[in-house]
C-alpha cells in the first residue's frame, strides 16, 4: 500500500524545469557569444590564441585564408553544439510540461534556470578556453587578462541573477494549468 502512495505522489510531483532551463541557458549564452564575440565584434574564433601553442594544439591565425577557414569550421562545430544544446533543452521542457505551455515560458523559475545555464556556459567556457587551454581570449591585446576576468564575473553574475529570479517564481503544478489556475512554473 506504501508503495502506491509513494507512486501516485511521484506522477502528481511537478515537472523540474532545471534540466531543459540549464541546456537553454547553455544553448542560448553560446549563440550569444558565438554570434556576437566571434561574428560581429571579429574578437576572437575557437583557435585564435597564440598561447594555445604551449598545449599542442596548432595556432590558426585567423587573418591568413587557411587559418581563417579552420577557425571558421571550428565556430560551426561549436555553433552546432549550441544548437543541439537549444533542441536537447526545448525536447526536455516539450516532454516534462505537458499542460500549461504558455505559463511557462513567461516563468522566473525557467528564465531563472535559462540565466543559470548562460552563467554555467560562461564559467565552464571561460575557465577552460581561456585559462587552462589557450584556445582563445575574450579580446586579444595588452589587457586581455581583464577581458577574461570581466567574462567569469559575468558568468557568475548570471548564475546568482538566475538563482534570485528562480527562488522568486512559485512552483508549477500541471494540474493546476489545466483548471485554470495561473501559477509560476518550478
Amino acid at each position: 500500500m506504501e508503495t502506491t502512495v509513494r507512486d501516485t505522489r511521484a506522477v502528481r510531483a511537478p515537472a523540474s524545469l532545471q534540466l531543459p532551463g540549464i541546456l537553454l541557458g547553455v544553448g542560448l549564452g553560446g549563440f550569444l557569444d558565438g554570434i556576437l564575440l566571434h561574428q560581429l565584434l571579429r574578437w576572437h574564433h575557437m583557435l585564435s590564441s597564440t598561447d594555445h601553442d604551449r598545449i599542442g594544439v596548432k595556432y590558426y591565425d585567423p587573418h591568413t585564408v587557411s587559418g581563417l577557414q579552420m577557425n571558421t569550421l571550428w565556430d560551426g562545430v561549436f555553433h552546432t553544439v549550441c544548437w543541439l544544446a537549444v533542441l536537447g533543452g526545448l525536447s526536455v521542457l516539450y516532454a516534462r510540461v505537458t499542460a500549461g505551455r504558455r505559463q511557462v515560458w513567461g516563468s522566473r523559475v525557467l528564465w531563472g534556470w535559462i540565466l543559470a545555464g548562460w552563467g554555467l556556459f560562461n564559467l565552464v567556457e571561460g575557465v577552460l578556453d581561456h585559462h587552462v587551454l589557450g584556445i582563445h581570449h575574450v579580446h586579444d591585446g595588452p589587457h586581455r587578462l581583464w577581458w577574461d576576468l570581466g567574462f567569469l564575473l559575468l558568468g557568475a553574475l548570471l548564475l546568482a541573477g538566475g538563482g534570485l529570479l528562480r527562488r522568486s517564481g512559485r512552483s508549477f503544478d500541471p494540474a493546476a494549468a489545466r483548471t485554470g489556475r495561473t501559477g509560476d512554473a518550478g
